[in-house]
């Protein structure tokens, strides 16, 4: 069913109420729509998801104790266990969610599940071939296999490599077919890729870096002789997982990319289809910036992740590291909510991981476990037991664990033969050389500690180096008083939400590091420890085991409420959820972007017209592009701008050209515009248009006589202050202005420094004066009121006609730039007028039939101007509010000679360059495509 204007959606719950959702359809400035409901706020939408996982939740346990003849009334036509909502509702109809069906007869509360493609490294089966064409399946071991074991929210395909090398052809179509079945889609990654890109960059390169451990030498890599090589695997690794998200790709779809092993894939994905929903989340810690920044590919990693709409963490605190060395490193802007880049926001948050606490509840009373914790509780009878299950990892802490036991033994040398640690240690890179040698360690240490405090008939340790099976593992969670968790650096550690899980009767205690990703969840139920020391972790055994029974019950009763509430189901929803309302979020934002220029369609109006005026800004338009990442050389580069080579032919064929006029309106001094234009035929306007000059003659001031610079010598000192403050900040005095710039100063710190600085301005030095404070990106500027570029145009329009003698009107204006805010008045300089009642931050389509013309007091001024020097202009011309009006909507005939422009509303671009948040009409990405637009006029003269 279509809902043409509006969509209604009501659900009923046993309270009797009602979900009332309506989505009004967008109106336009001219169609009188009024009163429409306001647009939902994130945390509304997100509310509202959690309802409908909530009601959908209740439902589904109802009709599983409802008879079967009940069900049937429950559409039992679909497979379906939950009433998934997408977020995109907001924006267009859908017909997913009903309350009746096409007959009438019966209702029908449920939406179909979302389809999720989840994208991994492994698959979560583990493949052995059997034959030519027949494949067995087992399923693997691991967090993530884990956590998404439960979750049966969506639709879910899993994408990844079997583990396994396919060469032939009949293999690769067995084994996906045989993974069909499964849900899973095969990608097939030869040896030599493998070697590179899991053995090499993966584990060689990430995953220490990113668990602080550091970079190998280069010449000492495991795998292959340089970096580059293995960051080339790397790429093509990902490449060839995004070739196949490609292919099953079908619109809607969630493509949610996970771990370090695909920190490429978000943006091989968007560059092929934009408006995909990828999300990409790490499963271990993300280091500071000050680890990140040791990794070669650090530029690239950052900004393919960053191309995901989503991107998410286990904490905090890996969230605000990777928002960090985005801002430090790539030098973009930190908000609350994630990364901004040139307007397109990447959402940065946090999701706790959790488990299928459900599983783990119900498996304790299975007759295999039971019978496990039988044999369990007759083995240890009279013996506490504390329990380690870790992988055989350095992060892990596992020397560090056994040897705080030691130690607590040493000192309590009465619980000798009254506690057991049972270590399970699964093996893991038994190949790799560190990992052998870390086995080796441990064996010793266990080794020596029962020689020492064991004896014939016990010992303290139980060390496996094996893994459990799941029926084993929960009985041993289930009968353990103490469980301890050391790891040194971890993501997240489901193993502490595991025990948890099964220690509803038991209610044990549970020591934590706090360096694990979980002490952010546990934290409050737990024991939280620094592994690295020693003591204090064998002082906490021993608490952990004196612990009162009214003490132990609080701790786990916290811990218990959060794990069966925080699952991985939960996890899943919330993080597709948020992703969905991001890409809402994002839509949103798209309609204020203004559209790229279409370029062809501003080369045939240029051909087609007689006197064209094209305003072109300089910095970051006609400019060399400034390597943004930070190199040690940009700062200079930036202080000296040069017209960028390539500009040079295209710019000199316009400048010849009779028909066009070219400006360079800028906010640079008369010396730099000097420096880089003096051989050109154009008008250079500096300083925001304050001093004007054809290249054939002198500089002439257009600024009022009226305009009081005293202010100068007061902010030059505050500025001086917090440039010696502040190292590789600069400031630049100029005759109409002051700029304090700190964009190659530290960010954090840079930041700090301009709002003390802005707050010693306002209430000092320019308190009581008339001026403009223009904050920038990372920049300050003090400025005379009224001192932008759209005030200063109006003045520089009349003395170029007049300095031309115009006969033939402007028939079209063509202005680029890459302005601030400020300065962006310069761009509804030659708009039509809005009506009143329209907010100024939309911009309509304007009719084509409307022309531009100068009216009212503007066409006195500027025929007073045709016939007046460029001194009794400056000295006749006084600020008027009226005069700063912008926007005109009549045309008005003059006497030949008198008119300025006659320009059809198609006939004006404004555009600009590397932002996307402005009031210009289009915009370019770069000043690269500024060089191919000026090609193609100055080719179509």
């Amino acid at each position: 069913m279509s809902i043409s204007s509006q969509e209604i959606c009501i659900l009923p719950n046993k309270n009797n109420l009602a979900l009332l959702q309506t989505n009004g359809m967008p109106g336009n400035l001219y169609n009188n729509c009024s009163n429409l409901p306001a647009t939902p706020t994130r945390l509304e939408r997100l509310l509202r998801d959690r309802e409908l996982r909530k009601y959908s939740k209740c439902l589904n346990d109802c009709e599983a104790e409802l008879p079967s003849s009940t069900q049937d009334f429950f559409s039992p036509d679909l497979e379906t266990s939950t009433c998934w909502f997408n977020d995109e509702e907001l924006l267009e109809p859908v017909s997913a969610s009903r309350s009746l069906n096409d007959d009438g007869k019966r209702l029908d509360f449920r939406a179909s599940k979302q389809r999720l493609l989840v994208v991994a490294n492994r698959l979560p089966v583990s493949a052995v071939r059997h034959g030519e064409d027949s494949w067995q399946l087992e399923m693997s071991v691991g967090g993530l296999v884990t956590a998404l074991l439960g979750v049966k929210e969506f639709d879910t395909r899993w994408i990844g490599w079997a583990g396994v090398n396919v060469p032939d052809e009949i293999g690769q179509k067995a084994l996906a077919k045989a993974l069909d079945e499964k849900r899973c889609i095969p990608v097939f990654l030869d040896e030599e890729v493998v070697h590179q890109y899991y053995n090499g960059y993966c584990n060689n390169i990430l995953w220490p870096l990113f668990h602080y451990i550091g970079l190998p030498q280069e010449d000492r890599l495991a795998t292959t002789r340089s970096f580059q090589s293995q960051f080339d695997a790397y790429k093509k690794a990902n490449q060839l997982f995004a070739d196949v998200v490609n292919e099953h790709y079908e619109e809607g779809d969630v493509v949610w990319c996970h771990d370090y092993q695909l920190m490429f894939l978000p943006k091989c994905l968007k560059e092929r289809n934009s408006k995909m929903k990828v999300g990409w989340f790490l499963h271990t810690p993300f280091p500071s910036s000050e680890i990140h920044r040791m990794l070669p590919s650090r530029l690239e990693l950052l900004r393919s992740v960053l191309a995901a709409d989503l991107v998410g963490f286990h904490t905090y605190d890996y969230a605000r590291h990777f928002v960090s060395a985005c801002t430090r490193i790539l030098r973009l802007e930190g908000t609350p909510e994630g990364v901004e880049d040139q307007g397109k926001l990447t959402r940065i948050a946090a999701f706790p991981v959790g488990i299928d606490s459900e599983r783990f509840i119900k498996a304790l009373e299975l007759p295999e476990v039971q019978d496990h914790m039988k044999v369990l509780k007759q083995r240890f009878a009279g013996r506490k037991v504390m329990l380690g299950v870790d992988r055989l990892d350095m992060i892990k802490g596992i020397p560090q664990k056994i040897l705080a036991f030691e130690k607590f033994l040493e000192e309590n040398p009465n619980w000798r033969n009254k506690v057991v640690l049972l270590q399970i240690a699964v093996p893991t890179r038994t190949d790799v050389p560190e990992y052998q040698k870390l086995t080796s360690q441990v064996h010793e240490i266990v080794g020596r500690i029962n020689g020492r405090f064991g004896s014939l008939t016990a010992v303290p340790i139980h060390h496996l180096d094996r893994s459990l099976d799941f029926h084993e593992l929960c009985a041993l969670y289930a009968v353990t008083d103490v469980a301890l968790v050391t790891s040194l650096r971890d993501g997240m550690n489901l193993v502490s939400y595991e025990y948890v899980a099964c220690q509803e009767s038991k209610k044990g205690v549970l020591i934590l590091s706090e360096f694990a990703g979980a002490a952010q969840s546990l934290g409050a139920g737990a024991i939280l420890v620094n592994p690295w020391n020693v003591t204090e972790v064998a002082s906490s055994i021993g608490y952990a085991l004196n612990m009162p029974a009214d003490e132990r019950e609080k701790r786990h009763h916290h811990n218990f409420k959060h794990v069966i509430s925080h699952t991985a189901q939960e996890w899943a929803a919330t993080f597709v959820s948020e992703l969905n309302v991001t890409i809402v979020e994002a839509q949103l934002r798209t309609r204020q972007i203004p559209p790229p220029l279409p370029i062809e369609v501003a080369v045939d109006h240029y051909s087609c017209s007689k006197n064209r005026l094209l305003i072109l800004g300089f910095n970051a338009t006609l400019t060399e592009p400034v390597d943004t990442l930070g190199r040690k050389d940009s700062q200079i580069n930036e202080w000296e701008p040069k017209l960028r080579p390539d500009l040079r032919e295209p710019l000199r064929k316009l400048c010849d050209d009779r028909k066009t006029t070219v400006l360079v309106l800028s906010g640079s001094t008369r010396n730099v515009l000097d420096d880089n234009f003096s051989d050109y035929n154009l008008w250079l306007a500096a300083e925001n248009g304050m001093f004007l000059r054809v290249t054939t003659g002198d500089w002439m001031t257009t600024m009022p006589e009226n305009l009081s610079m005293e202010w100068v010598d007061s902010v030059k000192n505050v500025f001086e202050y917090f440039t010696d403050r502040t190292p590789r900040s600069q400031f630049e005095v100029r005759e109409t202005s002051l700029i304090w710039n700190y964009k190659y100063s530290d960010v954090e710190f840079g930041r700090l420094q301009a709002r003390d600085l802005l707050q010693h301005l306002w209430t000092g030095p320019i308190s009581n004066a008339s001026l403009d404070v223009v904050q920038g990106r990372r920049s300050v500027e003090v400025r005379s009121v009224a001192v932008t570029k759209g005030v200063a145009i109006d003045r520089i329009l009349g003395e170029i006609v007049h300095n031309k003698g115009m006969k033939e009107p402007i028939d079209y204006v063509l202005c680029i730039g890459h302005f601030l805010t400020k300065d962006e008045d310069i761009y509804t300089f030659f708009e039509p007028e809005l009506p009143s009642e329209v907010p100024a931050s939309v911009r309509p389509q304007v009719p084509t039939q409307v022309r531009t013309s100068i009216v009212g007091s503007r066409a006195a001024f500027l025929m007073k101007q045709n016939s007046m020097s460029a001194v009794e202009q400056n000295k006749s011309y006084s600020i008027d509010g009226d005069r700063l009006h912008s926007m005109v909507t009549d045309r008005i005939s003059f006497q030949e000679g008198s008119s300025v422009l006659d320009l059809q509303a198609n006939d004006y671009f404004s555009c600009s360059v590397a932002r996307k948040r402005s009031n210009s009409r289009y915009r370019l990405q770069s000043s690269d495509e500024v060089v191919t637009l000026l090609r193609e006029l100055a080719d179509h003269r």
